[in-house]
């Protein structure tokens, strides 16, 4: 049986999924911090050491826990992502655009390209929708305690988890494979099949991979950024823009179901030409051809 084509939903995760920054909902107050406040420091000691941006936040997270003397460890920022708001219709969004996938003739696949936190993004309650989340992540010591970034996915990097779900090398530890060349064909998801949501200007190089490479680039906004998303939109930095809300017949909804019946008749399109190639190869050639 011919395998399904298959369609990648590529999020961002903070106000994209969810209403703000992931660390603000328990992890920030429990700091006894206001989240201005917490940002404030992460980004002058950022700018101070010419840092990296999330490696400063990262560091600001171990250095304050530290000072006010909780825990860092896995089980407590897990705990921290079950306060994380989502947007409506999000939790039931995956199963109802799965089962339309499947009616359409494909399967449907999602993933986090985040620079929030792994951790978080697990207690949230929806991190077993996603094939792979790749996110900001902690190497934890022999205490159990975070100690080290294991993994930084800032704005420009998150394109080469774009190549990896393009080529399936989801390991983040395998280059090798990552960066062998290998012919279009035998990529596991193509990028006209990729669609990539997010909600401002972090999400850039996302999105204009998705439009330099035959993909699909989608905004969504609340009333604080929409002001901004719609900029994106003027400056042909995404196809669409949209209100954050998943639930069922909204314009997000109707317009994604819309993208992936296209992608789905563009691939059934492409399988009956390469059947029609197949055929003439395997049609007998007359011995001799007729001149007019």
């Amino acid at each position: 049986m011919k395998k399904r084509p298959i369609i990648a939903f590529l999020y961002d995760f903070d106000k994209t999924l969810c209403t703000t920054d992931m660390q603000d909902y328990t992890f920030i107050p429990s700091l006894g911090y206001t989240p201005g406040e917490f940002w404030g420091i992460a980004n002058s000691f950022g700018w101070k050491n010419h840092m990296d941006g999330l490696l400063a936040y990262m560091y600001t997270m171990i250095d304050e826990c530290r000072k006010k003397s909780i825990r860092l460890d896995r089980e407590y920022l897990v705990g921290c992502g079950r306060a994380i708001e989502l947007f409506p219709g999000v939790r039931d969004w995956f199963a109802r655009i799965n089962a339309f996938g499947k009616e359409q003739g494909v399967e449907i696949e999602h993933y986090v390209l985040s620079s929030g936190l792994k951790e978080i993004i697990e207690g949230s309650g929806i991190s077993h929708e996603f094939k792979e989340i790749y996110a900001c992540e902690f190497l934890y010591n022999e205490e159990g305690l975070a100690s080290w970034p294991k993994l930084d996915v800032n704005f420009t990097n998150k394109t080469q988890f774009v190549y990896r779900i393009n080529k399936g090398i989801l390991d983040i530890a395998n280059d090798k494979d990552l960066n062998a060349s290998m012919p279009d064909d035998s990529k596991r998801i193509p990028f006209t099949n990729m669609i990539y949501v997010g909600d401002g200007l972090s999400d850039v190089p996302c999105m204009k991979m998705m439009r330099s490479y035959g993909g699909q680039a989608v905004a969504v906004y609340q009333k604080s950024n929409r002001a901004g998303v719609e900029d994106l939109l003027r400056n042909g930095r995404v196809d669409y823009i949209f209100p954050a809300d998943y639930s069922e017949g909204t314009a997000l909804d109707v317009t994604m179901k819309n993208i992936i019946r296209k992608m789905a008749i563009v691939d059934l399109l492409a399988d009956e030409n390469q059947e029609q190639l197949r055929n003439l190869g395997k049609a007998e050639l007359p011995d001799q051809v007729g001149l007019f």
